[in-house]
């Protein structure tokens, strides 16, 4: 077991000066023209693909990290370049991360290599979960999924919102309803192959941030796949579903409820990473602002309230990437988190990505208001991280109960 530290090891600082290059050299510059254009960075995305950035192998290595540091670091200096176009790049790994955790060998030989496509044509994934009705509230999806035995086929009918790529993906991956009297239990995800007949893109959304990347309903209209696309196959579905009616029965239905919100706690720390990575970079341009402008001739920093200001930050940035770092060394340890370790790192992270872009627009004065410098953008970027993966709200419930094992509401 990889004991928890507080640098990383050779390796790792290799690959994150790498990933600190490719930010630096190609998303970086990139970042204005596609928040502009609200369009997926498709060019930005093949030379990721090409240098090996976008792909499941590297995905790979950094997930199976034993000291669980890989993934937080990736996500923190793909996302200090740009938050945008660094999720058009690692949008595609949450549909892999899905067929990973419940595919068959088979399965993932398939239809992961698919997802990504190669340098001469890259693609993308959706993975759709959320619903118009259905947010945090996972329990109350609609989308149905019926198996149709004489065809071996799946049926599937619903609407999924906010998906990354949704529309536009190669492979999408659908959570569906097949016993709705089991709850979150009765809900197994299927492999939607590339122009499957019903599959259409409905509303695209225009957002406040994260505009490079592509974010859509995805509408499923008698959307007819073969068996094969479940997850994990029937005859595991099957078993899975006897077993959460049998303990719904003896837990009266409140362990199946509870299941639920456990299953997020080892993804949210990655988003609390993203939210590390712009932070740290609006607090990089307000530092060096402060240090450079002079007003009364002297340079702002000079001032108290400016110099107190960055050392708050900086110390949040600093508390932040600790929780996160904690969080994921748990998950990848097995260590339980008996204090919802997952959502607490998610939580102030995302919280300080939003005061800290923040502070840096006040700092950078009416700049900071003009599209003339990225932190306008990051202000606005880092508005995602306190609703997605869980709001904010979400989080402190998740957390509250898990210290008082009081069903708060």
């Amino acid at each position: 077991m990889a004991e928890f530290a507080f640098e990383l090891n050779d390796d790792q600082k290799q690959v994150r000066e790498w990933l600190h290059g490719f930010a630096a050299d190609v998303i970086r510059p990139a970042a204005a023209e596609w928040d502009e254009r609200e369009e997926t960075p498709w060019p930005v995305i093949q030379e990721a693909a090409r240098i090996g950035v976008y792909s499941l192998d590297f995905y790979a290595q950094q997930f199976f990290d034993p000291t669980g540091l890989g993934i937080p670091m990736t996500m923190e200096e793909l996302f200090w370049g740009d938050a945008g176009i660094a999720l058009s790049i690692v949008g595609t790994g949450l549909a892999a991360v899905g067929v990973l955790a419940n595919g068959t060998d088979e399965q993932i030989g398939t239809w992961i290599p698919q997802m990504y496509g190669d340098t001469d044509e890259v693609k993308v994934a959706a993975f759709c979960s959320s619903e118009p009705d259905a947010g945090s509230d996972v329990g109350a999806m609609r989308t149905r999924a019926v198996y149709d035995q004489a065809t071996d086929e799946w049926v599937l009918n619903g609407t999924k919102t906010w998906a990354t790529n949704g529309g536009i993906a190669n492979v999408h991956v659908v959570v569906a309803v097949v016993d709705p009297g089991l709850g979150t239990k009765g809900h197994a995800s299927f492999i939607v192959p590339p122009a499957t007949p019903g599959l259409s893109q409905g509303q695209k959304f225009r957002k406040h941030g994260i505009r490079a990347s592509h974010t859509a309903e995805v509408v499923l209209e008698d959307v007819r796949i073969p068996g094969h696309c479940l997850l994990g196959g029937k005859e595991k579905l099957d078993e899975r579903l006897a077993r959460a009616r049998e303990r719904a029965k003896e837990a009266g239905g409140e362990r199946v409820k509870n299941a639920a919100m456990a299953t997020f706690e080892a993804s949210r720390p990655a988003v609390g990473a993203m939210a590390v990575g712009t932070a740290r970079a609006a607090y990089e341009v307000a530092l060096d602002y402060a240090m450079t402008r002079s007003q009364f001739g002297r340079p702002i920093i000079d001032n108290q309230g400016i110099a107190f200001q960055l050392a708050d930050m900086r110390t949040r940035i600093d508390a932040s990437r600790l929780l996160v770092w904690r969080a994921s060394w748990m998950a990848a340890t097995g260590k339980p988190f008996t204090s919802a370790e997952g959502s607490m790192s998610k939580l102030y992270a995302s919280e300080t990505a939003k005061q800290v872009t923040a502070q840096a627009v006040q700092i950078l004065g009416g700049n900071g208001f003009t599209r003339e410098y990225p932190v306008e953008r990051m202000h606005r970027d880092a508005a995602i991280y306190t609703i997605f993966e869980g709001t904010s709200e979400i989080q402190r419930l998740v957390i509250a109960r898990t210290l008082s094992g009081m069903p708060i509401r």
